[in-house]
């Protein structure tokens, strides 16, 4: 009987398919967007190489990679709300605040997936899934937050808004009871490798399909009088396009 030898050949082709799907899906992953070259002086798991924003349907997903293991360092924990550190993952956008909740044209609207194990900004949510609400602030989550330039933060740096005392500027609903321009959405960012994703749901996707964006990582602190400026952008690790300018374009 004449043996087929077609088989091992079949199976070959169909792997290395297989494998061409993946590279291919893989590749298109991190294409597009804001192309970044790695830097040596930047800590590896905030070394920005790549951000980008697309849209599925009626969510915008938020990605970003970097050199190293996306958000495998995280502030030490210093025990006391004052002067206490935030590390985070920033998308600046050139949204209005106003499509997200806050008081139109009250500064830039940026997303943020954050990290800080002295205080919990998400009183609605219980991240680490412990019943407690109020413990969850080292794990990572998100926020909408409202940034604007403030000289008592450092020349040239930037502070999530602080609302003043007796305001009552529009908010949105998932806002933390905290005196600053910030949400607590809830939305899971997810950490695979040197990736990092959220997905937004929007209402009207019509506005982020417009927006454009660039990527920032930085550490922030709270003020050591816990007043205004409340929270301070005091360290940038790494800017996606070098001068903030938002080139980035969502899907492209």
């Amino acid at each position: 009987m004449r043996k087929n030898h077609s088989y091992p050949h079949f199976a070959l082709a169909v792997a290395l398919a297989g494998f061409c799907h993946y590279a291919a899906a893989h590749d298109n992953e991190h294409s597009g967007g804001i192309e970044s070259k790695a830097s040596a002086s930047v800590k590896s798991p905030y070394d920005i190489v790549h951000t980008k924003i697309s849209t599925e349907g009626n969510e915008a997903v938020f990605h970003m990679q970097v050199s190293g293991k996306a958000g495998a360092s995280k502030p030490a924990k210093s025990g006391k709300l004052a002067g206490s550190r935030v590390f985070s993952y920033v998308w600046p956008t050139s949204l209005d605040p106003s499509t997200v909740g806050f008081e139109a044209n009250s500064g830039i609207l940026a997303l943020a997936i954050t990290s800080h194990p002295d205080f919990d900004d998400t009183p609605l949510f219980d991240e680490n899934a412990d019943n407690n609400p109020k413990n969850d602030g080292a794990v990572w989550h998100t926020h909408w937050v409202v940034l604007q330039p403030d000289k008592a933060c450092g020349k040239d740096a930037l502070k999530v808004v602080d609302i003043p005392k007796d305001a009552k500027p529009k908010l949105p609903k998932t806002w933390p009871q905290l005196p600053i321009l910030i949400d607590s959405p809830g939305w899971s960012p997810t950490f695979k490798g040197d990736t990092l994703e959220v997905r937004v749901p929007f209402d009207d996707i019509g506005a982020i399909n417009a927006a454009s964006f660039d990527g920032v990582t930085a550490a922030l602190r709270v003020n050591a009088s816990v007043h205004s400026p409340l929270l301070c952008v005091v360290n940038v690790f790494k800017v996606a396009s070098g001068d903030l300018s938002l080139p980035g374009k969502v899907n492209h």
